[in-house]
């Protein structure tokens, strides 16, 4: 559908009513204004969502795509500071390959399909216990150390 972006809706209702007449069409969740997110290559991902979990920071859900990628849900504002944050703890913005994504950006919801690549699903469900996201600057320190070391781990 070429004329996706206007004939977005935000009622939850309206969107079940087309899932159920459309099951194979995408969920997409516009990221920016409840959420952003954290876009990092799969075995980093994995390695960051471990490393996070042992150290007892807070979690909000996380989306596995099947273009290999996870995708870690932080408090609106991320992309905006991800440079700053960065800098601080020692990684250049382009040193990586750590995606923030924001206003303006969509993000694929489970268990949309992807094309011909697959559905997206959860690598850590919403629930109760993590419906309060975390700050990325919570997060990007674990995250850019498993980015870092599977971009040294390929080379």
């Amino acid at each position: 559908m070429r004329d996706w972006a206007v004939q977005a809706a935000s009622s939850p209702a309206l969107v079940r009513r087309w899932w159920a007449e459309h099951p194979d069409a995408a969920i997409l969740l516009p990221a920016g204004r409840g959420f952003d997110v954290i876009d990092v290559p799969e075995q980093a991902g994995c390695l960051a969502l471990a490393r996070l979990e042992r150290m007892g920071l807070p979690l909000g859900p996380v989306i596995a795509t099947p273009t290999r990628r996870l995708q870690f849900f932080v408090l609106p504002g991320a992309r905006d500071t991800m440079g700053e944050l960065l800098r601080r703890i020692g990684w250049g913005t382009s040193a990586l390959d750590l995606v923030p994504k924001g206003e303006g950006d969509w993000v694929v919801a489970p268990p949309s399909r992807m094309g011909a690549s697959g559905s997206a699903s959860w690598a850590r469900e919403p629930t109760e216990l993590n419906r309060w996201l975390p700050q990325a600057r919570e997060l990007v320190s674990p995250i850019a150390y498993a980015c870092g070391r599977s971009l040294a781990q390929a080379r």
